[in-house]
């Protein structure tokens, strides 16, 4: 029962309280307008509702989540100075360590693989005052734009059952975006972040290599990865994604692309000095209408706010998808193939598929070239973000898929499984912060997210300015119930 010293200002309080901001959650906490054990037994109740259709946590901990909501509250009652999290709850893509929940990345190579300790960022959200109810959904070794695996099955799109919440952070989008948590925590080597963001409907955010540690993940960030992959914030709102990134935010011995860079927060007047580039596609891989109608309201939006937004498309996209997809591809391919040595036979059909697009593999010519190539492609274009700082665009070719769709027409014209997500592969290989937000909708009513990316360590340009266009436009909407 809700403690006497807790006063609700919330009507439909069942229904409400799963879809607050992490903001919201924690100031009413504080406020005792919300108890911290009412809080996480309504997004346990909805987890216990969804989850079997949803399929999006792949290990809860119902009783720890009591215990740390109870703590909570006590502190709240006693006047104890409490972090900017108080009593949110929130789920860890299931490739990060978490004391005591499975950390699997999806694989039967990894089976009942239980870390003891929490990574750094887990560490630092729960100092923060965040509740961890559960560990969430990812393809096998995350390899791919769709959740599925072995060990637990699909994970389904709270917008439309039969259609995926997108990979490798499909199940944590899936939890957020049904309300079965206030945000969290994915990683991204290629678009794993955004675009289950753009899918679903929420803001997931790509931070540079480094900003945030990605200790504690695996596969672990090591040889070419190290620019690629990265773990980073997923939420419903903006401010959640921002407040969730200044709290993990900070450099760590165990992640060989740390960096001591502080928080910076930009003045109006500086962000406004920033020039945009928009372009509404590639110009190789064609993209629905109503995402390029999205792209376009987010820079008429910006232009609206004050912001000085131009035409403008970034020379050398098209060789950054073909060298991310040698790192990326061939030159993961060559790191996985032998993980399964006499053991194909636990390869998921997806993993399977992947691994048959990255042969052949790598000489040590070929990635000594690819190393150098890529260098030498990000000055240049790094180069040209010096007039424009900040680049807005589409997340992918077309809105969240069937289940198993590998082709789709656009315009008459055929986009492949693997082009269809060249819109995030970019900003990976560039080593550049990148986030995705809502924006538009399909005909279909299927949400469809804008991208915003900027230069490497500039995250709270990114974010302020995904803030604008939010503000502006549509941002978040609740998806259907189920």
């Amino acid at each position: 029962m809700l403690d006497s010293q807790f006063r609700s200002s919330i009507p439909n309080r069942m229904s409400d309280l799963n879809f607050l901001s992490a903001a919201c959650m924690a100031e009413q906490v504080l406020g005792r307008q919300i108890s911290p054990v009412e809080l996480i037994e309504s997004h346990l109740n909805r987890i216990a509702k969804l989850n079997p259709k949803l399929n999006a946590f792949v290990h809860i901990d119902p009783e720890s989540a009591r215990l740390q909501a109870q703590a909570a509250e006590a502190a709240v009652l006693r006047g104890e100075a409490l972090g900017p999290l108080r009593g949110v709850p929130l789920s860890i893509k299931s490739c990060i360590d978490v004391a005591g929940m499975r950390c699997e990345a999806g694989t039967k190579l990894r089976a009942g693989n239980i870390p003891l300790q929490d990574a750094p960022l887990v560490a630092r959200l729960r100092k923060a005052g965040a509740i961890i109810l559960g560990v969430t959904n990812t393809p096998e070794l995350l390899m791919a734009w769709e959740t599925d695996n072995l060990l637990y099955g699909r994970t389904n799109n709270p917008w439309d059952l039969a259609r995926t919440s997108g990979g490798s952070s499909g199940g944590e989008a899936a939890a957020i975006a049904s309300g079965c948590c206030a945000g969290g925590v994915g990683s991204d080597g290629g678009g794993s972040i955004r675009e289950p963001a753009h899918f679903t409907g929420i803001c997931g955010l790509k931070p540079t290599p480094g900003r945030i540690p990605c200790t504690g993940h695996f596969p672990a960030s090591a040889g070419p990865f190290v620019r690629l992959g990265v773990v980073g914030p997923m939420a419903r709102t903006v401010a959640d994604v921002k407040l969730l990134f200044e709290v993990m935010q900070g450099p760590d011995a165990g992640d060989p692309s740390a960096a001591p860079v502080p928080l910076h927060s930009p003045a109006t007047d500086e962000l406004k000095k920033l020039r945009i580039g928009f372009f509404e596609d590639d110009g190789c891989t064609p993209v629905t209408p109503e995402t390029r109608a999205a792209v376009r309201t987010a820079a008429e939006a910006l232009s609206r706010t004050g912001f000085e937004v131009h035409p403008f498309r970034p020379e050398g996209l098209d060789e950054a998808f073909e060298l991310w997809w040698k790192f990326f591809g061939i030159a993961g391919g060559m790191l996985l193939r032998p993980m399964f040595a006499g053991r194909e036979d636990q390869q998921s059909p997806m993993l399977k598929q992947f691994l048959a697009w990255t042969e052949p593999s790598h000489t040590g010519h070929s990635l000594l070239n690819t190393w150098v190539e890529s260098d030498v492609l990000r000055l240049k274009i790094l180069a040209q973000l010096e007039d424009y700082p900040i680049l807005l665009c589409p997340v992918a070719a077309i809105p969240a898929f069937r289940h198993g769709e590998r082709s789709w027409n656009i315009d008459g014209r055929e986009v492949n499984y693997l082009d269809a997500w060249s819109y995030t592969a970019w900003f990976n290989l560039l080593g550049m912060p990148a986030m995705a937000l809502p924006v538009g909708q399909s005909p279909e009513g299927l949400p469809i997210g804008v991208q915003v990316a900027g230069r490497p360590w500039e995250e709270e340009c990114v974010i302020e300015v995904a803030a604008a266009i939010e503000r502006e436009c549509q941002g978040w909407r609740r998806p259907p119930e189920l």
